[in-house]
């Protein structure tokens, strides 16, 4: 018969409660997308006053182009030809080629004017401001400690993930058109991709109820 020490059931509590997240389809600690329209220019605000001009533009940025916080950051300048965005996603191998909206344009030229030899979109000040060292990008660590000391301020769970959930859940609303937004966030399912943006049941329910025809 085998004897569990208390370190080996806490572990197996651990292991089970985790599984049951994942089972369910949540993870802990979720973050969430903005809903509230009026945010969208809070948040940025409260990003470049409190942490930097950077930071904000990465927010701004982010929600216009939907990207993984890890594919958004390791965006170079040579990946940007006119108005066209063109990367291959780190996690998915999948080419993404997304045509960049006039707030997105308005970024990237002010980043180019100030800083005509980044070799990164969002390049550390560190690296850039240090001679003989490498260019790189700002960290996902630093973006995330920002992100998510204004979501504090704004009484929202803000993560990195929270900019492309964002994206995807004010496409869904504006359009209704699931698929269309599963497309735009290469997921494989619309389940996924319903979960994802936060669309519940009663979401979905109340547009059976205010919907009379």
């Amino acid at each position: 018969m085998l004897s569990l020490t208390r370190s080996n059931l806490t572990q197996s509590v651990v292991v089970c409660v985790m599984l049951s997240y994942l089972l369910q389809g949540f993870t802990m600690n979720e973050v969430q997308a903005v809903k509230d329209v009026s945010m969208l220019q809070v948040i940025p605000t409260l990003l470049a006053k409190h942490h930097s001009e950077q930071i904000g533009d990465i927010w701004n940025f982010g929600v216009n182009v939907a990207l993984r916080i890890s594919d958004l950051l390791s965006i170079e300048m040579t990946d940007i030809v006119g108005d066209r965005l063109t990367i291959t996603e780190g996690k998915t191998k999948k080419k993404a080629i997304i045509k960049l909206n006039e707030k997105a344009l308005n970024i990237v030229t002010e980043i180019a004017l100030s800083y005509p030899d980044n070799i990164y979109l969002f390049q550390s000040m560190n690296s850039r401001n240090v001679v003989n060292r490498s260019p790189k990008p700002l960290s996902r660590q630093a973006v995330s400690t920002a992100f998510k000391a204004v979501g504090e301020i704004v009484g929202i769970d803000l993560g990195t993930h929270s900019m492309r959930k964002t994206r995807g859940y004010h496409l869904y609303n504006k359009t209704k058109d699931i698929a269309r937004v599963m497309k735009m966030l290469r997921h494989s399912s619309e389940a996924v991709t319903l979960r994802y943006i936060g669309i519940t049941q009663d979401c979905i329910d109340n547009d059976f109820i205010d919907l009379v025809l």
